[in-house]
């Protein structure tokens, strides 16, 4: 062990009440808060589609926006959205209009616009199973295939706050880099990474021979760590050790659903990786 990491850090010994320190935040500290509701009047836009999606193209973002482009991709015209994009940096998730839709103030959030009366989601999970039965798509309908893509789908959504909140915050946003947190999600994402590697060495795709929302859903978040920048901790997680991850997340990337999806509500990266709004096929021209 060398001498850097046997220093020891600073203990904290919590208060007996806790009390919101606004400037201990690091990154999102000018966003993070103790409480919910909106902070300003903000109305949200709202297209001509049967869809109204209010994203940005962070994981989350990323699995619904794939799944959209997949079902038009399947022929699916009901699932055409308009999809505007909420810069969570700037706060725009605590808008009034942003809040009706989501009360969490967390994006994705949908409105469908085609049943009697607009029908609100919010959590990405809740948006995808949502979307599939509404399509009848990508969601198996035998009790036992179904129980194993649900399984996987909600994996994810239990495990990704390790890789996100945990290691991503403590290894990449944190105002400093502090050893137990980093030390100890690292340990648990790479556990996650090794669940996925023994599985998909059995299988095309994580529930066998059939791609489902179950796919998309752990791609957003471990594909796009082992094949792109996420957190850019490839080297330090030895993400390339994960050999049928990677073969898994490389072919699904290669996907023309995929492709546009990972562009849509992306404000940053070159020009033509963007695609700010969307509202036809047409934008990603």
């Amino acid at each position: 062990m060398s001498e850097e990491q046997d220093k020891p850090q600073d203990e904290y010994t919590p208060p007996a009440v806790w009390v919101w320190d606004s400037e201990n935040g690091g990154r999102f500290s000018a966003i993070n808060r103790p409480i919910a509701g909106a902070t300003h009047a903000q109305e949200l836009p709202r297209g001509d589609n049967p869809l109204q999606l209010y994203s940005l193209a962070t994981p989350n973002g990323v699995k619904v926006t794939v799944l959209l482009e997949e079902l038009l991709d399947l022929g699916h015209s009901g699932a055409e959205y308009d999809a505007y994009t909420i810069n969570i940096g700037k706060g725009e998730q605590f808008g009034s209009g942003f809040v009706e839709i989501n009360p969490n103030s967390k994006i994705p959030a949908l409105l469908d616009l085609s049943t009697a009366h607009p029908t609100r989601v919010f959590e990405s999970g809740a948006i995808m199973v949502y979307l599939a039965e509404k399509f009848g798509a990508l969601l198996p309908t035998e009790p036992s295939a179904r129980a194993e893509c649900l399984s996987w789908v909600f994996w994810q959504m239990g495990s990704a706050p390790y890789l996100g909140g945990g290691f991503g915050h403590f290894y990449a946003y944190a105002p400093y880099k502090m050893r137990y947190p980093i030390d100890r999600f690292s340990m648990e994402v790479k556990r996650q990474l090794d669940v996925l590697n023994r599985t998909l060495a059995e299988r095309e795709y994580l529930c066998g021979d059939e791609y489902t929302i179950a796919d998309i859903a752990n791609y957003a978040w471990y594909g796009q760590l082992v094949i792109n920048t996420l957190y850019s901790a490839q080297e330090f997680l030895e993400v390339a050790s994960y050999t049928h991850v990677v073969r898994w997340a490389t072919q699904l990337q290669a996907r023309e659903a995929v492709e546009r999806g990972r562009r849509v509500n992306r404000p940053w990266g070159p020009e033509e990786t963007q695609v700010v709004e969307r509202h036809s096929a047409a934008d990603f021209k």
